[in-house]
């Protein structure tokens, strides 16, 4: 696929939001054979703004957990507008734990506005939950492959995103919070989330010259949702994506699981900034 012309983050971010953009389960429906899925986090209840379960990519056993939005308001408010809670992160994690005990490895996909902020969800400990997640995802014994697909915002996303590679859509955009979070922080005026988004870097090419991303996955021009009315361009699409997904996972696979562990760790503390000359890594 061509370069796409350089446009405003602002419009990264509506691409991403558009209700049209493919979802989790299309995506699944797209990657994987066989797929069943899981449910319920075996501790409180059956949280449904995340989906995860088993299934074959290209032939190779995997397991896949994703944020889960709706098209129509009716979806989005039994999916929470893919906004999990403590419950959602707690099954996503006995999924890839689950995972680790029967060796598959793990690809999360994440389109998320952030972590549900509501009481019921502090009073169930979701900053715990969400802690445990990255950190139990730290140590992994399996590979693991993150893929930001629209929207990964805040905690939501992060709890999702600690991987051996981190991918992005070329569409897809990745932030502490969203740009409107953002302008209401910094200058009191949420309004002003275009000249956040801006500031943010958070689309895939800013992310990927900053390298805090490992791949940015092409789209047609517009974004993928753009090809609603061909069936054959999003097949075609997704068995690109799938073969790049099945090549690096056959490469991950044939990592000793210590040297995997190992280069996991050195991939997150050698994150640095080269615009600001902010690293990190205090090791001497």
């Amino acid at each position: 696929m061509k370069k796409q012309k350089k446009m405003p983050a602002f419009e990264h971010v509506q691409i991403a939001r558009d209700r049209n953009r493919p979802k989790v389960t299309d995506l699944i429906s797209g990657l994987l054979d066989d797929f069943l899925e899981l449910s319920g986090d075996r501790a409180g209840k059956e949280d449904r703004s995340v989906i995860g379960g088993v299934g074959l990519l290209d032939g190779i056993p995997v397991t896949v957990v994703g944020h889960r939005k709706g098209r129509t308001v009716e979806e989005n408010v039994a999916c929470n507008f893919g906004m999990p809670g403590p419950e959602g992160f707690r099954k996503s994690l006995r999924l890839m734990k689950q995972a680790e005990k029967f060796g598959r490895p793990v690809i999360t996909l994440i389109d998320t506005p952030g972590a549900y902020p509501g009481m019921e969800a502090e009073e169930n400990g979701i900053s715990a939950a969400i802690a445990e997640n990255m950190a139990q995802m730290s140590a992994l014994g399996v590979p693991v492959i993150a893929l930001i697909t629209g929207e990964g915002s805040s905690g939501g996303a992060l709890a999702l995103g600690v991987a051996d590679r981190l991918w992005m859509l070329e569409y897809a955009v990745f932030s502490i919070l969203s740009p409107e979070g953002f302008a209401s922080i910094l200058w009191k005026d949420a309004a002003r989330s275009s000249e956040a988004s801006e500031l943010m870097r958070m689309t895939a090419a800013e992310l990927y010259e900053d390298r805090l991303i490992d791949r940015v996955i092409p789209e047609p021009e517009g974004g993928i949702q753009s090809s609603t009315g061909d069936s054959h361009v999003f097949t075609d699409w997704c068995g690109f994506l799938k073969t790049a997904l099945a090549e690096e996972i056959r490469k991950l696979s044939g990592i000793p699981k210590e040297e995997l562990l190992e280069m996991r760790y050195q991939k997150f503390r050698s994150i640095r900034s080269e615009r600001t000359g902010n690293n990190y890594d205090t090791g001497n």
